[in-house]
């Protein structure tokens, strides 16, 4: 299983799991919900180790009954910690003051919601985890992941393998520095690796990301080479957030998951990185800690929807046409979004808050 950490600059102080501490407005209001919880802790604390052993696959194993998804939604959306509550609904504390502890996370679960978000527990980067814990315990998640178990488990091939679902949440949040959105993931074979645009090596490069090789090009001619594979795992490692709005889709049928809970969420990633995005970066201006200000990068309608909230005085919002052929003749060759955004980034966080867009050329075999 791919690690959910990066493997290139080690453990970010984000990522680093820490015991949750209760404060005395903690344990009062505690107390008052039932002394049983805390006697039976110990017994719920083995069952959870034996639980965790199962594989990833093994998520897509039964299917819960709605009425229980619900009554467990409500249940666990009560025990969040208290802190990590109130810092994603005010952004109030700093990225990496933000206490996260993932077996006491999974231990606040119901086992029905324990088994529906095993892969999420598995897989997501802590630094996404601990900000989004509350919302995947919302019932409209459960009841996209009880949809999730229902398609695998009647043998509907669905991309990209689950264990790649949340491959964009290896890039931590503190270290973001420019998110392209992307709609659905590739719905061939072999194709779709959890990142929007990319594809696996040994897999032929797509249009779309053919065209967004040749703006490279028009835009770093001399520095810029296509490479011959489609990965762009190498800007993930550069702070570049590559997020699909919809994270799943059926084999050959593109928008088949669209309106199922998804949007919702990454809308909610969205919000995340608005408040911490880049919160880690060697600012020349505004707080370490919280988010200063990103690089999105929206190309085609869709996309543009996604980011028109945000605002602009503080994030660079760039959008075009789709890179798609049938789109990048209508504005999308020739918008320089690549250098319009490392200059703001550049002015915003120094040298260091740039991306080398030519690493992926670095990574030819």
């Amino acid at each position: 299983m791919p690690s959910s950490q990066p493997d290139d600059d080690g453990v970010f102080l984000e990522d680093v799991q820490v015991p949750f501490t209760r404060s005395k407005q903690t344990e009062d209001a505690s107390s008052r919900s039932s002394s049983q919880a805390t006697t039976s802790a110990p017994e719920k604390k083995k069952t959870t180790a034996t639980k965790r052993q199962r594989s990833i696959a093994d998520m897509f194993t039964s299917t819960p009954t709605s009425k229980k998804v619900k009554a467990t939604a409500e249940s666990s959306a009560t025990s969040t910690p208290p802190k990590v509550t109130e810092a994603l609904a005010f952004g109030t504390v700093k990225l990496n003051a933000i206490p996260f502890n993932l077996a006491t996370f999974v231990d606040s679960l119901s086992d029905e919601n324990r088994q529906l978000l095993d892969l999420e527990s598995k897989t997501m980067g802590n630094s996404w985890l601990k900000l989004l814990q509350v919302e995947i315990t919302k019932a409209y998640f459960l009841r996209l992941k009880t949809f999730l178990h229902k398609e695998m488990n009647g043998g509907v091939i669905v991309f990209p393998p689950a264990q790649d679902i949340y491959a964009w949440s290896r890039t931590p949040l503190g270290k973001v520095k420019v998110v392209i959105i992307g709609q659905d993931p590739y719905h061939g074979r072999n194709q779709a690796h959890g990142l929007s645009f990319s594809v696996p090596r040994g897999v032929n490069v797509p249009p779309s990301l053919v065209n967004i090789y040749a703006e490279l090009k028009n835009e770093y001619d001399g520095a810029f080479t296509a490479p011959k594979h489609g990965n762009l795992s190498a800007w993930a490692s550069e702070g570049v957030l590559l997020l699909n709005t919809c994270l799943t889709v059926r084999a050959h049928e593109p928008g088949s998951h669209a309106d199922k809970g998804w949007e919702q969420f990454t809308d909610k990633v969205v919000d995340v990185i608005d408040r911490y995005g880049g919160a880690n970066l060697p600012t020349t201006s505004g707080e370490k800690g919280f988010g200063n200000g990103v690089v999105f990068i929206a190309w085609g309608a869709w996309a543009a929807k996604r980011v028109a909230k945000l605002d602009q005085s503080k994030h660079l919002i760039l959008k075009s046409a789709h890179p798609s052929p049938r789109s990048a003749d209508r504005g999308f060759f020739g918008n320089n979004h690549f250098k319009l955004a490392n200059a703001w980034l550049e002015k915003k966080y120094g040298d260091a808050g740039t991306v080398d867009w030519c690493s992926i050329t670095k990574q030819e075999e």
